[in-house]
């Protein structure tokens, strides 16, 4: 498998983009994973790299980012944080690799069984982790049960419709709070998405930008 240049990152468009992560999800479910050359594109990158698409996901060791999506060093770029929550140090990493680095798609990843998620709906105070599930807490009222449902973690069910939530509330911040991207994204240069990665069985759902 070939390593990005800035003549293919040039010819990809972020349909192009969505669909070649679309297609490497379903080649790492098949167990069908393309033969690469790491080393080799350690050394191809050396001097430089042209990613096609950003993907801000979660710490989750279970969530690798370039496993689950099947690509190889210089492809995407990866921004993990706890929630795949959204603060101005990851819009900043989002606006230097859309404006400067040109990839054509951002793809906010959340996942089944999010240990941040469960956390915010339990209320967890630790530390610094307090004012990180800070973030994900709106996103845990603004998430609908029926009377009377347990809205801990011990209700899986409410716990992946609350990451669901965090994931589409982490995209509209992203357009509400960089200009940047906003407008790399109405130029239809760039597209911004929300996923939801199941742990169970490796296979990531794409929502409608």
């Amino acid at each position: 498998m070939p390593t990005q240049t800035k003549e293919t990152q040039d010819q990809i468009t972020p349909e192009i983009a969505l669909q070649l992560l679309k297609d490497g999800n379903h080649r790492f479910t098949h167990n069908n994973k393309r033969n690469r050359d790491l080393l080799g594109q350690v050394k191809q990158t050396a001097t430089g790299q042209f990613p096609f698409a950003s993907v801000v996901g979660c710490i989750d060791s279970r969530v690798p980012n370039e496993t689950i999506f099947d690509q190889g060093i210089g492809s995407i770029f990866s921004a993990r944080v706890a929630g795949n929550i959204i603060n101005e140090d990851i819009l900043g990493s989002l606006e230097f690799a859309c404006q400067v680095a040109g990839t054509k798609l951002i793809v906010v990843l959340g996942h089944t069984s999010c240990g941040a998620v469960k956390g915010a709906c339990d209320d967890v105070k630790l530390g610094n982790l307090t004012h990180l599930l800070a973030k994900i807490k709106p996103s845990v009222a603004a998430t609908s049960s029926e009377d009377g449902a347990d809205r801990s973690s011990k209700n899986s069910a409410f716990v992946n419709a609350v990451a669901e939530s965090n994931v589409n509330l982490a995209v509209e911040q992203i357009r509400a709070q960089s200009e940047v991207l906003k407008a790399l994204e109405d130029e239809g240069k760039i597209a911004i998405v929300g996923a939801m990665y199941d742990v169970a069985n490796g296979q990531v759902e794409f929502y409608k930008a």
